[in-house]
């Protein structure tokens, strides 16, 4: 099977499709699949282009339109996935894959697939640690913060596809070169031969494992900003393996009647550009697909949107770090997009967790625990939010705090600084006391009287020695 492979297509599909006919006239034979590699740019509308985390001189409404509004159609079955760079608000409307237009499909949020025996599976978005551990709390219209956080991998996401195993198949990788921009002289497009089942049937198939998966992980969908880790076999949860089982598969094979085709159900969801009647000023909608409704139906899982709306009418789950969000965006405008933040080019494993949000997580946390006045996570949300973040164990309760006194010749006494503060229970801050003592005057009045109830009690015992 000849599988034509495109890098970043930036809403090119015009150029990029006349490139493979050019290929397979040039070749030995016609291509039967194109799988393009993020950066699609399913570009519908002008609101669609506002949701495109770019700067303005570069959002363009390119040729996609066009197979979306039916002038024209994919010559060849195209599978893609989302990149930084996409109508996140399309996309977001199918968030377990679907149609975008007759021929073109998308994986989703993560998503695996079969074609003509050949498993597909891929993940949308880039990799961001600050958000990695998020649910997917975003929906349209979106500020300057969730217009890119929008497209950041979570690790649901990757937690499911962990789930996925090739059982009794030998593992096989396709390589190929790492794609350009569609642009004249650039290699954007590779032709590669990939073995396949001629058996198999040569129409789009869910894959059954990956369904049966997607059922099994319904419950832990999270719409809240709030960090959290998946379910991991270290005494903390009741179940962590939630791979496909023969049984499982079974009875997601007989919800589905025994039918793995990918319905050709394709719908309109908004208004397509016109470039006689442009409509800069057009409405952006927070939209439900009837494909991601259908699908969900028949699978019997949650469809996210659904479960965002819902969020809306309930504040502390709609947008509830918000004001976190405002603070971590940058008021320059577009060009934040294009920030010093070298975490995606960490090497660090993106399913440990990293020290430094560990910290804030930990200093989050003290400050609710400390200071009821500010709070804004309440006790019904610490206790459904059980993360296995082992910063919440390190939470001491006020009958445990230990004295600063005694801690003076141990080795985390020597890391602190002369001038560093801390929040104290009544929200007001203290001075860090330095190493050395200066004199009793400059002390707290809470750390005189601990320095008298020790002495009394080292009276006492002298007393006894004494006698």
């Amino acid at each position: 099977m000849r599988v034509a492979v495109a890098g970043c297509c930036h809403g090119e599909l015009d150029k990029i499709y006349e490139t493979l006919a050019l290929a397979e006239r040039r070749g030995p034979g016609p291509v039967d699949l194109l799988l393009c590699c993020g950066d699609f740019q399913a570009v519908r509308n002008e609101a669609d282009l506002r949701c495109m985390a770019v700067p303005p001189k570069y959002r363009h409404m390119q040729t996609f339109y066009r197979y979306y509004s039916g002038e024209k159609k994919a010559p060849v079955l195209t599978i893609f996935i989302g990149g930084n760079h996409e109508a996140s608000n399309h996309l977001q409307e199918l968030p377990y894959g679907g149609w975008v237009a007759p021929n073109i499909y998308y994986l989703g949020l993560a998503g695996v697939v079969k074609y003509r025996g050949l498993r597909i599976g891929g993940i949308s978005g880039i990799f961001k640690s600050h958000d990695y551990r998020k649910g997917h709390f975003e929906c349209p219209p979106y500020n300057s913060s969730t217009i890119r956080s929008i497209y950041h991998v979570r690790n649901i996401e990757v937690y499911k596809l962990k789930q996925a195993k090739d059982k009794g198949q030998p593992a096989k990788a396709t390589r190929f070169l790492a794609l350009d921009k569609c642009l004249p002289h650039r290699d954007f497009l590779q032709v590669i031969e990939i073995e396949h089942d001629p058996s198999a049937p040569d129409y789009l198939e869910y894959d059954i494992e990956w369904l049966t998966i997607l059922r099994a992980t319904n419950d832990l969908i999270n719409v809240t900003g709030r960090l959290w880790n998946m379910p991991e076999n270290n005494g903390l949860y009741t179940r962590w393996d939630y791979s496909a089982t023969e049984e499982a598969m079974k009875g997601v094979l007989e919800k589905l009647n025994h039918d793995l085709k990918v319905p050709c159900n394709f719908s309109v969801t908004a208004a397509c550009y016109d470039p006689s009647k442009p409509q800069n000023q057009m409405q952006l909608l927070h939209r439900i697909s009837p494909q991601t409704t259908e699908f969900c139906a028949q699978l019997g899982i949650t469809d996210i949107n659904v479960r965002l709306q819902k969020a809306k009418e309930e504040p502390y789950l709609c947008n509830e770090n918000e004001e976190q969000d405002d603070v971590e965006s940058n008021d320059s405008g577009e060009l934040s997009e294009y920030n010093t933040d070298t975490s995606a080019l960490s090497s660090v494993n993106p399913d440990e967790i990293v020290l430094d949000e560990e910290e804030e997580d930990a200093d989050s946390m003290l400050s609710a625990h400390s200071d009821t006045n500010t709070s804004s996570v309440g006790p019904s949300d610490q206790a459904s939010d059980f993360s296995a973040s082992f910063s919440d164990v390190r939470i001491l309760p006020g009958s445990m705090i230990v004295s600063p006194d005694d801690t003076l010749g141990s080795p985390i006494a020597t890391e602190g600084k002369a001038g560093d503060t801390m929040e104290s229970r009544d929200g007001k801050d203290l001075i860090e006391a330095p190493l050395k003592r200066l004199s009793d005057e400059h002390e707290p009045e809470q750390r005189k009287k601990i320095k008298r109830r020790n002495q009394a009690i080292y009276t006492a015992v002298d007393d006894d020695d004494v006698a």
